[in-house]
């Protein structure tokens, strides 16, 4: 019995809207047996509700890593309209959000960037409009925070891009195919690894 060590598996949290609710279960798996990966059962939505949420969520669970995003809900609009979170609130949002990760959760931070969208689809089969242009702004601004903090990115937009966005992106234009959830979840679970070891 004395040489029996009782030794806690690692914990991740994963946080981000319905592309990490698509990707995650692939990643649980990935991770399975080496990291126990949790995620909200909900959509994060946008960098207001993520803030809001982060005790819940995050704070008080004591993770050896969090994965997160958001991006998506903020960027998106009416068709002419303003996004739903603007520019500047949402890198000022990213900050709060990555500077109580920093110093208080306890765990290593990982910031993922917000993938592409194919804004044509995204108009045709959602009738609101997310743009490419925007989310390039947005994920700019999100890195600068997570580069004054030191932190760790995934480039979830690049490695959607280079799978060929329109390829994995479903007919809505800003989710993905199972192909696409499954790359996702590969680069999620391989930073998440690397960050633990």
């Amino acid at each position: 019995m004395g040489d029996i060590q009782n030794v806690r598996m690692k914990a991740a949290i994963l946080i981000g809207d319905s592309i990490r609710r698509g990707y995650q279960p692939l990643a649980q798996e990935y991770l399975a047996g080496k990291v126990d990966a949790w995620g909200p059962p909900v959509n994060g939505g946008d960098s207001r509700n993520v803030l809001g949420r982060l005790d819940e969520w995050c704070i008080g669970r004591s993770p050896d890593v969090v994965h997160i995003n958001c991006g998506l809900h903020d960027v998106s609009k009416e068709v002419g309209g303003v996004n739903r979170v603007p520019l500047d609130q949402y890198a000022a949002n990213v900050r709060t959000i990555l500077g109580r990760l920093r110093s208080e959760s306890g765990g290593i931070v990982i910031w993922a960037t917000t993938t592409p969208v194919n804004e044509q689809r995204h108009r045709q089969v959602i009738g609101s409009e997310r743009l490419e242009a925007d989310v390039v702004a947005y994920n700019e601004a999100a890195e600068q925070v997570a580069d004054d903090f030191d932190i760790q990115v995934n480039d979830l937009f690049g490695v959607a891009q280079q799978a060929g966005r329109d390829r994995v992106l479903s007919e809505d234009g800003v989710h993905f195919t199972p192909e696409g959830y499954a790359i996702l979840a590969q680069s999620v679970a391989t930073v998440i690894r690397e960050g633990i070891r």
